[in-house]
């Protein structure tokens, strides 16, 4: 049994989906986006121990409680890591010259096993994707996109978040790759299509007992529609007209 893993993902691959998924089984941790920049204010006050603000400021304190609130009672912690996190991570752990990432990150964690997320259909990802940027809504009943702006067609933007989809995953397989790290792959088409099949397949990965996959409870629910189906087959539509090169 590992007693360590992160969920390797990003954007709109279902990875909050997986998440619950998880921790609905009692026995893969909490796993959570602990380590987002931007985040490490609201997890500093719930936590109670001083923020990136205050001069008692401890990254290693943050670390140390994300992992007592990441682990359930097996001591199986839990987190997910988007490619423009790991970066900031790691020089967050090792300020300076460093002996390698993951020397870095099991120096903090111990030993890692690692699952990596994505989407085989990466246009209805980048359209999933603007739209949740320009609504503010991540996950269905997010509060964060109460008031938000209202969804528009932007071709322009879809195809340079299909460049980032592809630049990330390119980087997430290159990284795997120099550690020597072979991560169990989970698809998005494979999770949605079933969800317990392929938290069982994480759990067996993990070392842990499959069985736990029959307690799961998704905690979101799907959020794609009519309107991401009709800005994807837009968006082909004028590919096809423009040449083998998507517009731009």
């Amino acid at each position: 049994m590992t007693d360590c893993y992160f969920v390797c993902a990003t954007p709109r691959t279902g990875s909050s989906l997986l998440l619950g998924l998880l921790e609905s089984t009692g026995s893969a941790g909490r796993p959570e986006a602990y380590f987002r920049g931007p985040d490490e204010h609201d997890w500093a006050d719930r936590w109670k121990i001083p923020g990136p603000d205050h001069p008692g400021f401890d990254y290693r304190e943050l670390v140390r409680a994300a992992r007592a609130a990441g682990t359930t009672a097996n001591g199986v912690f839990g987190a997910k890591l988007m490619w423009g996190t790991l970066d900031e991570v790691v020089a967050k752990l090792a300020p300076g010259p460093r002996g390698g990432d993951l020397a870095v990150l099991e120096s903090a964690f111990g030993a890692i096993r690692f699952v990596y997320l994505h989407r085989e259909d990466a246009l209805a990802q980048a359209v999933s994707w603007l739209r949740a940027e320009q609504t503010g809504t991540w996950w269905a009943g997010d509060p964060a996109g109460v008031g938000g702006g209202e969804p528009r067609y932007d071709e322009a933007r879809i195809t340079a978040l299909l460049a980032t989809i592809a630049e990330h995953n390119a980087a997430w397989r290159a990284w795997f790759a120099r550690y020597g790290i072979t991560p169990y792959e989970i698809t998005y088409e494979r999770l949605t299509a079933d969800p317990a099949g392929a938290t069982r397949g994480i759990l067996t990965h993990l070392g842990l007992d499959p069985a736990a996959a029959r307690a799961i409870r998704p905690r979101h629910r799907r959020q794609a529609d009519h309107l991401n189906r009709a800005w994807a087959t837009r968006y082909r539509t004028r590919a096809c007209r423009s040449g083998p090169n998507p517009p731009g």
